[in-house]
């Protein structure tokens, strides 16, 4: 990181952090000076680390951003009234709707929780429950400067703290708004679940700003025994956006996570999802698919650690591509000495559309026990002529046909979402986003 770029980063440190929630709290203070001087010796990653080889964040680096909105509260509170309701599906446990980085109560709805259950912004969690947070934010470990950006920068986000075998079985559904160019955003959320506990949270971005802003996000979940927790993460930042995002999972005994991630917008993306099955019988099901366009450039990067015995784990990746756009897919999965009797399988495929597409695909296994059952695998290919020759032949348009295949190959992600609000919502998405999926509109 040069000079100048520190100097800008460190002036608006020092600028910002007076006016960020939580300055009462000495731990808060002190976590976010730490954070502060990790991303000092870190810096932003680059293209000669090996887990960023693909992915170059020189634009987001450019000290160009600012880092609290320019008004405090959404002025047209009607308008965005109409755009939350268009995004978020009706059958909704609850929604909490944040607008250029700050929850906007007026547009959510919290009401109708089980008892003992909490859920709120990271602001209010900050006045209500502190030592909850402390738990989990003092102990942070920023893994690359991004993260350490976000520890030392966050200001808002969400947190769902679930007691012991409370089940909420409607999505919550959390809405990450952004319109203004030039902002810098950095959501904190937190997810805890205590043992035997349930539910379904939706993590949603989306943007219409015309000029760039910068969203680097970070959640942390915490899944004690017996809990099930399903997160979905639907990226559909502006197309001039930057979107960093990590997701952090602690798995115990006969947790199940069931992980889905989708990604659609955003000039360049980066997911990091990472999973460690830390107690016996514990399952993680990751399910992605991304489907970009033009020079659009999106990378996942997953890790899951079986470190106990019993341990079960599928991954499922699939990739839609045309243009010019650029994929990026990193998966491992370690086995460590005492996962005895770990199934793990991974999997990624990829449709390329057009010539100048293009896929960087790395599923990894690292073994260390001897009594497993893991497997893994990748596809890159074009759409079968077969198939396309086939649906011709029946007097269907080659662009409609086209969509109808690429569909085929996408709709196995979307399918294993439980909810199925949540379904209809994405088969919409996806469609808009398909060449000729206009034609394909009635099957949502």
């Amino acid at each position: 990181m040069s000079e100048t770029m520190r100097d800008y980063y460190r002036d608006a440190f020092r600028t910002t952090v007076k006016t960020l929630p939580g300055v009462e709290l000495p731990w808060l203070r002190s976590a976010r000076r730490r954070a502060f001087e990790r991303f000092e010796t870190l810096g932003f990653p680059g293209t000669q680390l090996e887990a960023w080889k693909y992915t170059n964040v020189a634009p987001i680096a450019q000290p160009h951003w600012h880092f609290v909105p320019a008004h405090p509260a959404p002025a047209d509170l009607a308008g965005l009234a109409g755009i939350v309701d268009s995004l978020v599906p009706d059958d909704v446990a609850a929604r909490l709707v944040f607008v250029n980085g700050r929850c906007v109560p007026k547009l959510s709805r919290l009401a109708g929780l089980p008892e003992g259950a909490w859920a709120g912004s990271l602001r209010q969690a900050m006045r209500e429950i502190p030592e909850r947070l402390e738990a989990v934010m003092a102990r942070r470990e920023h893994q690359d400067g991004f993260a350490a950006l976000n520890g030392a920068f966050l200001s808002d986000g969400y947190v769902v703290v679930l007691p012991e075998d409370c089940a909420i079985d409607a999505p919550l559904h959390m809405l990450f708004f952004a319109d203004e160019a030039g902002l810098a955003m950095h959501p904190f959320n937190a997810v805890l679940a205590q043992r035997g506990a349930r539910c379904s949270i939706v993590e949603q971005f989306a943007g219409i700003a015309d000029e760039p802003y910068f969203v680097n996000a970070v959640t942390e979940i915490v899944a004690e025994s017996e809990t099930d927790v399903q997160h979905c993460r639907i990226q559909q930042e502006a197309r001039s956006a930057f979107h960093i995002a990590r997701v952090d999972v602690a798995q115990q005994r006969a947790s199940h996570l069931t992980s889905h991630s989708f990604a659609f917008g955003s000039a360049l993306s980066r997911t990091q999802i990472a999973t460690r099955l830390d107690a016996l019988d514990a399952r993680a099901d990751l399910n992605g698919l991304y489907l970009v366009g033009a020079r659009q450039h999106v990378d996942h990067h997953t890790r899951i650690d079986h470190e106990q015995p019993r341990g079960t784990s599928r991954e499922y990746y699939r990739g839609v591509l045309d243009g010019a756009s650029h994929g990026v897919f990193d998966a491992r999965v370690i086995v460590h000495p005492d996962a005895q009797q770990t199934d793990a399988h991974q999997g990624n495929d990829n449709l390329l559309l057009s010539r100048d597409a293009q896929i960087d695909t790395k599923p990894q296994l690292e073994i260390h026990a001897d009594d497993v059952k893991c497997t893994h695998g990748a596809t890159v290919g074009q759409l079968d002529e077969n198939p396309l020759f086939y649906l011709r032949s029946r007097g269907i348009e080659e662009r409609t046909a086209r969509a109808l295949l690429v569909w085929a190959f996408a709709r196995v992600c979307v399918d294993r979402v439980e909810s199925a609000a949540l379904r209809t919502r994405l088969t919409q998405l996806l469609l808009a986003r398909l060449p000729g999926g206009e034609y394909l509109r009635g099957l949502a």
